[in-house]
């Protein structure tokens, strides 16, 4: 019996269409990423074992550098243009159209409302070169304190994270959670490295 022959078929593929999906995946995720918001302050946070993230929106961030200073920041443009205007009403302080939006646009910030106005008006590389003293948070004076009333006040959802240097002295920390408690914020997260269990 006669073998059948089967033609041979060239093995060369088009890569055209393979080609084309790669850079539409490539254009997709360049445009779709979201980059890390410039902070005026490094913190260097402990380690620890635990795994709950965080939510990505709805997340007032007070983070606590090594010098105890305190810098605020929430996410939403539109609520942060509510946000200072309330504030700006509760301090008598005015802000111009050009500083709500700039503030709108900010990711954290640590000075006090009267001093606002003045690191508003700043370009914003000059911003981030700018000494900050921290939001005030002590007895007298509680700013802090009026910044988490008047956002959970707008968002009754949002969530409370404490990012603090893991060489801050306990007291500041100490100090940031007593006014969380008067402000009836009971439940926060600390944000940490991510540790191996052993």
């Amino acid at each position: 019996m006669p073998k059948v022959k089967v033609p041979r078929k060239s093995t060369s593929v088009d890569m055209t269409a393979m080609t084309d999906v790669a850079f539409l995946l490539l254009t997709f995720f360049m445009l779709a990423t979201k980059f890390k918001p410039d902070e005026p302050v490094v913190v260097d946070t402990p380690s620890s074992v635990s795994q709950i993230l965080l939510p990505e929106s709805d997340v007032i961030l007070l983070t606590i550098d090594k010098d105890g200073r305190v810098f605020f920041g929430v996410d939403g443009q539109q609520m942060k243009e509510q946000l200072i205007q309330k504030m700006g009403e509760r301090y008598k302080v005015q802000f111009t159209p050009e500083q709500i939006k700039e503030f709108s646009l900010l990711s954290t910030f640590g000075t006090s409302v009267a001093q606002l106005p003045a690191l508003l008006d700043m370009k914003s590389e000059d911003r981030l070169k700018a000494p900050q003293p921290g939001i005030p948070c002590d007895s007298l004076v509680n700013e802090l304190g009026d910044w988490i009333w008047q956002t959970r006040l707008l968002n009754n959802n949002v969530r409370v994270a404490v990012k603090g240097d893991g060489q801050l002295a306990y007291p500041k920390v100490k100090q940031v959670i007593a006014t969380l408690q008067e402000k009836k914020v009971n439940r926060f997260n600390f944000i940490t490295n991510m540790e191996k269990a052993e």
